[in-house]
């Protein structure tokens, strides 16, 4: 059976690297999971996710011409196409006899504050490196 371009499958792990995870295909063909296409979330580390002889589930991103086969675990997984639903009724007391406009100022005063916060945040990052490069030029 072929490998097939956009197909799903199962899966073993058969070697973690820093970059990724190498899956045997049940074709006999290995492919590689790269680290960025196992987890919807930051993967720091492969093994925090994933051990070796693990079953998982594959979906086949690639076949290059010299035969390196790309897969995913991220995208092997099944979309939800349901929303989450809100119950808009469900809002505390205040709020809801709160007039438009001042539900809007509410908005604006804590959006406002947030990029303030925000900005004294990236502000002290660039500052600590910014000396660090004044130090190498001495």
């Amino acid at each position: 059976m072929p490998v097939t371009v956009g197909k799903v499958v199962e899966g073993t792990v058969t070697g973690i690297t820093n970059f990724g995870a190498f899956v045997q295909l049940p074709e006999g063909e290995s492919g590689l999971v790269h680290i960025s296409e196992i987890s919807d979330d930051y993967v720091k580390k492969v093994a925090d996710y994933l051990k070796k002889d693990q079953k998982v589930k594959v979906k086949i991103l690639s076949v290059s011409e010299d035969g390196k086969i790309s897969l995913s675990i991220r995208q092997a997984k099944p979309k939800t196409s349901n929303p989450i639903e809100i119950d808009w009724n469900k809002s505390d007391e205040k709020q809801r006899n709160m007039s438009f406009e001042d539900k809007l100022l509410k908005f604006l005063k804590e959006s406002s504050e947030k990029q303030d916060a925000l900005k004294m945040r990236e502000g002290r990052r660039g500052l600590g490196q910014r000396s660090r490069g004044r130090n190498m030029d001495l």
